[in-house]
């Protein structure tokens, strides 16, 4: 605490602020720190792991063992630690649960369980104390019983247990620690719930998050985040939890390896981790999908603070306005489609240009089958927005046959708003045309093809980045189209002109944008509406 304070090792702001906050905490004559524990811990784990603790873990070791005399209570039940990719929290919060277990720290049936999104992650700091243990096993056997699911002390009854996070399937039981392990892929908090129903009866309970940051927006680790700084401001008082927030203050500090240390507190004691980073610096000037990961994951600044983002989130947060139903019925509109397979995810949409505003109504279709492929994980709460009414689901047959998502699921969708508007045309790239044409000429809905790809997005950027800048783009509270937007990133050529991409290609979709950059390619063929008057454009001959 004294070296950061004092400016000896770099801190962010955040670090900083922790460290006035601890103070506080244990400035208090009621608080003891048990020394003895705090030093039994710490040879206990560094023989047994085979390793050397290093300052942060040190202190969170010695912080878990402060209390409350007047009520045996620890001074921090919480803890979030976020912190840049490969800084060692898994491997810490191995050993502290294997800790946790021992009759050193004194709490019968401490009982540990680990969730994380899947069962691999889960499995990560699980792996960790099964192999010391059967490393040591010759002594271990003593203290410890040892499956693939589950470590338990024999002494103090206490296990260890790894969980995925299907909240349908679990329950809380009764732990003392609950360990949520990279909860920047927890798009809702219902998983925490879950595990935590049943949690606080244990003597000296404690929940730790860890965690880089990640792509996902508006969920879990954003609401915790807001949550930390107004208790490290001192807005929000009387918690016990412990915010420790590694990350730079500013994306220009990524540009100076002496601030990487902000956001990875081991970088000094981990020589291959600074080899890592300097290699992922250098190919990130060449590589925008590198330099998006190196911004999120290494320094914990997430990419919609980077140049390389279509937008910031700020600007896709402000799409949510309420659109305007009853001023757009009967009023011109450009259609769109877009989607990579039909079996995966499709969007269709509608495209007004309303008192200087572009107005989009949009809805997707998912093929289930997407959902239950384990290896690429959709990291959006579907359902959420299946009850939104902005998504159908396109079910399996009742022998678990894959159901494509057909032509005739789209042009229904088009008919119906055709009641309401009038489409003047529909825009889709050359491909699906070739396989929507004849179901949509059937019913006699336009359909045009527009170019996709580089050209047409150069030519379109300019529009699209003064719509998300002045807050011109109503979507309506379409969390769907939110998600598309920031999943797509844009790359830059020599020439200043502009390329979207995808940021990740298998778990995060971005049909929806893609979509309206097909409808703003025919954005000339719309008529600006005025209040109640439509105006043309003046033509000379």
């Amino acid at each position: 605490m004294d070296a950061i304070t004092t400016r000896k090792v770099i801190a962010s702001k955040d670090i900083l602020l922790a460290m006035i906050y601890v103070k506080e905490k244990l400035n208090n004559p009621d608080v003891v720190i048990k020394a003895d524990m705090i030093e039994k811990a710490v040879e206990l784990t560094e023989r047994y792991f085979e390793t050397k603790l290093v300052d942060w873990e040190l202190f969170i070791i010695a912080l878990i063992h402060c209390y409350y005399k007047s009520t045996d209570m620890v001074v921090f039940s919480e803890f979030l630690i976020v912190m840049g990719r490969g800084n060692g929290k898994n491997g810490f919060i191995s050993l502290l649960a294997w800790y946790l277990t021992t009759h050193y720290h004194g709490v019968r049936e401490y009982n540990i369980d680990i969730v994380a999104n899947s069962e691999k992650q889960a499995m990560t700091s699980f792996e960790d104390v099964y192999n010391v243990l059967e490393r040591t096993w010759a002594k271990s056997k003593k203290f410890f019983y040892k499956s693939k699911e589950k470590i338990i002390n024999l002494k103090t009854k206490s296990y260890i247990r790894y969980n995925t996070s299907n909240a349908d399937t679990k329950d809380g039981g009764r732990p003392g620690c609950l360990i949520f392990d990279e909860i920047h892929g927890y798009e809702t908090d219902d998983t925490i719930r879950v595990f935590t129903s049943g949690f606080g009866k244990k003597k000296h309970s404690r929940t730790f998050y860890i965690t880089t940051n990640g792509y996902v927006r508006g969920g879990v680790l954003d609401a915790q985040l807001e949550m930390a700084e107004k208790i490290l401001q001192g807005k929000i008082k009387n918690l016990r939890l412990l915010p420790l927030i590694y990350r730079i203050d500013k994306k220009e500090e990524a540009q100076n390896p002496d601030m990487w240390h902000k956001a990875n507190p081991s970088l000094a004691y981990f020589p291959i981790l600074k080899s890592e980073m300097d290699d992922d610096f250098i190919k990130m000037q060449y590589q925008p999908t590198i330099a998006i990961e190196f911004m999120t994951k290494r320094m914990n600044h997430p990419a919609q603070d980077n140049f390389l983002v279509v937008t910031p989130w700020e600007k896709i947060l402000a799409t949510n306005k309420p659109i305007p139903y009853d001023e757009l019925q009967g009023l011109q509109c450009i259609g769109w489609i877009d989607y990579a397979r039909i079996t995966d995810f499709a969007s269709v949409g509608l495209m007004f240009k309303h008192k200087g505003k572009r107005i989009c109504i949009e809805h997707s279709f998912v093929c289930r089958r997407s959902l239950q492929i384990e290896s690429r994980p959709i990291k959006f709460p579907i359902q959420e927005a299946v009850d939104k009414g902005l998504i159908t689901i396109v079910e399996n047959g009742p022998d678990g046959q894959i159901k494509p998502i057909t032509p005739q699921m789209l042009a229904d969708w088009f008919l119906e708003q055709a009641k309401k508007y009038h489409i003047k045309n529909i825009a889709c790239d050359s491909y699906r045309k070739s396989i929507l044409e004849e179901k949509f000429t059937e019913v006699g809905l336009p359909l045009t093809e527009v170019r996709s790809g580089p050209i047409t997005h150069a030519k379109l950027s300019s529009l699209i980045e003064l719509m998300f800048t002045e807050e011109n783009l109503i979507l309506g509270d379409n969390i769907t189209m939110r998600w598309y937007i920031n999943n797509t990133c844009q790359e830059m050529d020599k020439k200043g002109n502009v390329t979207y991409l995808k940021i990740e290609p298998k778990t995060r979709k971005t049909d929806g944008f893609f979509g309206l950059i097909h409808a703003l390619s025919l954005d000339s063929e719309l008529v600006e509406v005025q209040g109640d008057i439509i105006t043309y454009d003046v033509y000379t001959y």
